[in-house]
C-alpha cells in the first residue's frame, strides 16, 4: 500500500510524542521496560516499573484540549484491548508470580508537550 508523506506524519508525530513521554516519566523516577508491546488485537505504548510495580501506559496526544483531554479519548473497547495486551505480556514475562501492576495514562497537549499524568487510571 501506498502512503503520502502526510500520510506518515501522524504516526510519525505519535512516535515523537512516545518518546517524549518516556523521557518525562524517567523523570519522575520511572524506568523504561520496553516501547511498543504489540500482540495481535492490542498494544501497549509503554511498559516501565517504578517502585516495585509494573506500569502499563497508554500516550495519548491532542494538540488543543478545546474538544477534551486525550486521557478521554480512551473507550471501554481500548481498555479491553491493553488489558489484553498486559495479560500477554504478564503471561510471557512472569508466569505465575504477577508483580503488582497498573494502567496509567499520560495525556500530552499543545506546543511544547504538556503532559497530564493519570495513575491507575482504569
Amino acid at each position: 500500500m501506498w502512503f503520502s508523506s502526510s500520510d506518515s506524519a501522524p504516526r510519525a508525530r505519535g512516535e515523537a510524542v512516545e518518546k517524549q513521554a518516556e523521557k518525562w516519566l524517567k523523570r519522575q523516577g520511572l524506568k523504561a521496560i520496553t516501547r511498543n508491546y504489540l500482540i495481535r488485537g492490542g498494544e501497549i505504548d509503554l511498559i516501565m516499573q517504578h517502585g516495585k510495580v509494573l506500569v502499563f501506559v497508554e500516550v495519548r496526544y491532542r494538540r488543543s484540549t478545546e474538544h477534551g483531554s486525550g486521557a478521554e479519548t480512551i473507550t471501554a473497547a481500548k481498555q479491553r484491548k491493553l488489558r489484553r495486551a498486559a495479560q500477554h505480556y504478564l503471561i510471557t514475562n512472569f508466569g505465575n508470580h504477577e508483580p503488582d501492576c497498573r494502567f496509567d495514562v499520560l495525556s500530552g497537549s499543545g506546543e511544547p508537550v504538556a503532559f497530564e499524568w493519570i495513575q491507575n487510571a482504569f
